[in-house]
């Protein structure tokens, strides 16, 4: 299945906008240059540490490539060196102090300790969890002679943990009728490294899938079942190249190796990955984030989906210090930031992605202004 990536940020754009109604969309001035307004947004005020480090979420290479690019035309000699080794790996570089700012695909875990380690790195003051870029998470699959398959949250658990270990059982089956599913046994492809997406899924599987799902959740996987892959873009590498396997990954690697996406039948019949069912579920999550902190909650759409809504989504947080940085770093993450959030939003529909409302990006550009 292809999906049309335009038709899916026009669709994810009208969502978001309801969903984040009330945070303010006052237009943003035109005009060009570094520390001045770049094409469509707002003026950036270049400087700093020329050459910014930064460490985490494979999900967000594509996206993060097209920030750098954007920054380096607002701020010219400046530049953002970023190392996608998963979302677990990028938070402990940024509380570590190796890099000036991580990605993840879930937001820092106070029961996991993130959130302290977060601060202390931070000179004791709060890091903040500021969404960059959403998109759907797609369960691709390879089966010969079949392109148009079907799961629940339930089956999907089952295949994840081991539970279901061939192609035509008979859950699957009947999920299937008139599908000549082959015998062929199931083999899991999962993140091999700490990744926010893994815990998505696993909180999608733990919220939706009906009890099947007991492995817990968190940024390593725990079915216990299958090989592993390294980042985003080795997932969708090895399911293109093994005959039965399923997993997880963001939608833009799953188009780039041109795999197979399973639909999901939340009870109210199979969903395809398609823009309007993405925006349907984009339209019922929440910020639950306090202040400049702005967390996404989406377990209410993992455990409640609209009917017709693809229910499986993310949202990629920047883990910054809200205080902290010596001046030169504080002022080029603030450019840098400046520019993700607004100018370089133009071109992620190209790769796969979902731009920021002009809403939510003031809200950013709110919590960006506040970083000392």
């Amino acid at each position: 299945m292809k999906l049309q990536r335009h038709g899916l940020v026009a669709a994810l754009l009208a969502a978001s906008a309801l969903l984040l109604a009330g945070c303010g969309s006052d237009p943003v001035p035109a005009g060009g240059g570094a520390g001045a307004p770049a094409a469509g947004g707002p003026a950036v005020d270049c400087g700093g540490k020329e050459n910014l480090s930064a460490e985490g979420s494979s999900a967000q290479k594509n996206a993060m490539d097209a920030f750098v690019q954007a920054y380096q035309a607002a701020c010219p000699g400046h530049n953002v060196a970023y190392n996608p080794t998963g979302s677990g790996a990028g938070i402990k570089q940024f509380s570590a102090g190796l890099v000036d700012f991580g990605g993840s695909d879930s937001p820092l875990s106070q029961e996991k300790g993130e959130v302290a380690a977060a601060a202390e790195r931070c000179q004791g003051n709060p890091a903040w969890n500021l969404p960059l870029v959403f998109g759907p998470v797609a369960l691709a699959y390879k089966i010969e002679g079949v392109t148009n398959l079907v799961l629940t949250a339930e089956v999907a658990a089952k295949l994840f943990n081991g539970q279901i270990t061939t192609w035509n059982d008979p859950a699957i089956a009947a999920l299937n009728p008139g599908v000549d599913l082959p015998d062929t046994p199931v083999k899991v492809i999962y993140r091999s490294d700490e990744s926010g997406t893994t815990d998505n899924v696993q909180q999608y599987l733990a919220a939706a899938s009906k009890g099947a799902w007991t492995q817990g959740t968190g940024k390593k996987f725990n079915g216990g079942v299958g090989s592993g892959a390294e980042k985003s873009s080795g997932v969708a590498q090895a399911v293109a190249a093994t005959e039965g396997s399923i997993s997880y990954v963001e939608l833009s690697f799953a188009q780039d190796a041109k795999l197979s996406i399973a639909r999901i039948d939340s009870g109210s019949g199979p969903v395809e990955l398609t823009a309007e069912n993405v925006g349907k579920a984009i339209e019922g999550a929440k910020v639950i984030g306090s202040g400049n902190d702005l967390v996404i909650d989406l377990k209410g759409v993992y455990a409640e989906p609209a009917p017709g809504s693809y229910p499986l989504i993310l949202a990629t947080y920047e883990i910054v210090c809200s205080q902290g940085y010596d001046a030169d770093t504080a002022k080029a993450v603030k450019a840098f930031l400046t520019v993700a959030a607004t100018t370089g939003q133009a071109n992620l529909a190209d790769a796969g992605y979902a731009p920021l409302p002009a809403s939510f990006q003031e809200k950013l550009l709110t919590a960006v202004t506040a970083i000392a």
